[in-house]
C-alpha cells in the first residue's frame, strides 16, 4: 500500500512494507515510555532546543527534500521549497514561543485567601494521520506544538509518501530528540482503528477527507478521546468590489492554484457582485487559459500534474456530472492521463452535484450575485466551512460580511496569508479544532487548575 509513484509519469519508483503486529507492538511501546519519562525529565525551554535543530535540518536538507515530494505527488519544485521552508517557520515559531505558551496562567480569585492558576501539562502519546497535499506543512503544525508541550507522537503519513514521512523520522532522530518521542508507523487503516483504541494513546488529529475523518471520529468517541480534524473546504472568493480588478484577478488564480489546486483550505467559488461579474469572468478566464500543466520540476512551474490517476479520474467525473446537471464549461474540463487543465464552470444551480462538492484539483465555479446578502447566501450555502475571501473596498462591508461568514478563517483582500501564528481551522464538515498559533498548543493540553490556601479550609460549595 505505500509506494512512490511518479504521478508525472506513472513510475512506480519504490514500495514500503507495511508494519506488522510486533512492528506496530513496538512503536506504541515507545511512544508511551517516552510520554511517560522525558517530558518529566527535560524542560518546555529543553525542548524547544531540539525543535530549533530540526527547523536547522529542513532548511540544510530543502533540495533533497523538495525533490521527494515532486517525486511523491507532483507538486512543482519551487512550491516544494516553500513548503519545506513554511514547515521550518512552523517548527521555529513553537521553538521560539512554546516555553513562554505553558508558562502558568494565574487566575485573580474574586474572594479568599491563597492563590490560584493554570498549569498547562502534557496528555500524553498522541496519534497523527497526515495527508499527501503538504506532506511536510501538515506533519509540522501538528507535531511542533506538541512536541514542545512534552507529548510524543506516533505519526502515520499518506501511502503515497512514505519517502517523505521517512525523512521527517530521521530529521527527529537526527535533531537528538529520544527514542520514541517521534516514531513513524506504514500502518493500514484497520490497524490504525486498533491504533485509536488502545489505552496508551492520548488523543487523534486527522487531515484529511470527510469520510476519514467521519470514521476516525467515530472510533475515537467510542474509545472517549480526544480529536482534533481539518477537513475538506469549498472556499468561497466574494468579490463586491475593487480599485484593481487585475490584481484581484491575480489573487484569484493564485488562491485557486495552489499546489495545482489540490489544497483544502484553496479558493474554489468564485461569487462576484453583478457590475463586476463579466469582466472578472473574462480576466479570470483569460488568466487561467495561460497557464498549462507543465513539469514539476520546471522552475517556473505553477501547475503539476495531479497526485494520482485516481485523483485525476475523480476530478474527471465531478466536471462531467456538473455538465450534465446543467452547469456550462467555459474554460477546460478535460484530463490527459493525470494533467488536469485549468478549468471554470459557471450555471451552477443548487440542483446541480457540482453546488454542494470539493473540487480537488484546478477547477473554478463562477456565481453571480445582486448583493452583499446574496453573495454571503450563496458562500454559506455548503456543507463546509474552512476559509474565505472577500474582496471590498469598504472596511465596514468586510467586517460585517466576515462577521457572518459560516467558516473559521476569513481573508479579506489578500491570499496566501497563513503564517504559523494565525490559527487554522474551520466548521460544519471542514472538521473542529485549530492548528497553529497559541490555540494550536492548546488542543491536546491538560488545563489542570492548581488551587492554593496557606491554611486547610472549606468553602461553602462543591462541583457537581
Amino acid at each position: 500500500m505505500y509506494a512512490v509513484v511518479n504521478p508525472a509519469t506513472g513510475e512506480r519508483l519504490s514500495e514500503y512494507p507495511e508494519v506488522d503486529a510486533a512492528g506496530l507492538e513496538d512503536a506504541l511501546s515507545r511512544v508511551s515510555a517516552a510520554a511517560s519519562g522525558w517530558a518529566r525529565s527535560t524542560t518546555p525551554a529543553e525542548r524547544a532546543e531540539l525543535l530549533h535543530r530540526v527547523a536547522e535540518l529542513h532548511r540544510e536538507r530543502s533540495d533533497d527534500l523538495a525533490e521527494i515530494i515532486v517525486r511523491e505527488m507532483g507538486k512543482p519544485i519551487q512550491q516544494a521549497r516553500d513548503e519545506v521552508g513554511f514547515a521550518a517557520d512552523i517548527i521555529d515559531y513553537y521553538a521560539d514561543n512554546g516555553p513562554a505558551l505553558v508558562e502558568d496562567q494565574p487566575i485573580e480569585l474574586a474572594g479568599g485567601d491563597g492563590d490560584a492558576f493554570i498549569r498547562t501539562n502534557p496528555v500524553g502519546a498522541l496519534l497523527g494521520i497526515m495527508p499527501w497535499n503538504f506532506p511536510y506543512y501538515q506533519v509540522a503544525r501538528f507535531a511542533a506544538p506538541n512536541l514542545v508541550l512534552g507529548n510524543t507522537i506516533l505519526l502515520k503519513h499518506a501511502p503515497q509518501c512514505p519517502e517523505s514521512a521517512a525523512a521527517i523520522e530521521r530529521m527527529f532522530a537526527d535533531a537528538g530528540f529520544p527514542d520514541g518521542a517521534y516514531v513513524n508507523i506504514y500502518a493500514s487503516n484497520e490497524q490504525i482503528e486498533q491504533v485509536i483504541g488502545d489505552p496508551r494513546i492520548q488523543g487523534v488529529s486527522l487531515t484529511g477527507s470527510e469520510r476519514a475523518g467521519s470514521a476516525v471520529a467515530a472510533i475515537a468517541g467510542r474509545n472517549l478521546k480526544k480529536v482534533v480534524l481539518e477537513l475538506g473546504g469549498s472556499d468561497p472568493f466574494i468579490v463586491l468590489s475593487t480599485p484593481d480588478l487585475d490584481a484581484t484577478v491575480e489573487a484569484a488564480v493564485a488562491g485557486r492554484l495552489d499546489n495545482s489546486g489540490q489544497s483544502c483550505n484553496a479558493a474554489k467559488r468564485f461569487v462576484v457582485a453583478d457590475d463586476l461579474y463579466e469582466p472578472f469572468l473574462e480576466r479570470f478566464t483569460s488568466a487561467l487559459s495561460a497557464i498549462e500543466p507543465s513539469d514539476p520540476h520546471d522552475e517556473e512551474a505553477r501547475l503539476g500534474p495531479l497526485s494520482s490517476t485516481a485523483a485525476a479520474e475523480r476530478l474527471q467525473a465531478q466536471v462531467d456530472r456538473a455538465v450534465q446537471g446543467g452547469a456550462r464549461l467555459v474554460l477546460g474540463g478535460k484530463r490527459n492521463g493525470t494533467w488536469f487543465p485549468p478549468s471554470v464552470l459557471v450555471d451552477v444551480t443548487p440542483d446541480n452535484p457540482a453546488y454542494g462538492e470539493e473540487f480537488f484539483g484546478p477547477v473554478a465555479t463562477v456565481y453571480r450575485v445582486t448583493d452583499e446578502q446574496q453573495a454571503v447566501a450563496i458562500a454559506n450555502d455548503t456543507p463546509f466551512g474552512l476559509g474565505s475571501y472577500v474582496f471590498t473596498t469598504d472596511p465596514e462591508q468586510a467586517q460585517r460580511v466576515a462577521d457572518r461568514l459560516e467558516a473559521g478563517m476569513v481573508y479579506v483582500n489578500i491570499v496566501g496569508a497563513d503564517a504559523p501564528e494565525l490559527p487554522f481551522g474551520g466548521v460544519k464538515r471542514s472538521g473542529f479544532g485549530r492548528e497553529l498559533g497559541r490555540l494550536g498548543l492548546g488542543e491536546f493540553a491538560n488545563r489542570k487548575l492548581i488551587r492554593t490556601n496557606a491554611w486547610p479550609a472549606v468553602s461553602g460549595t462543591t462541583g457537581a
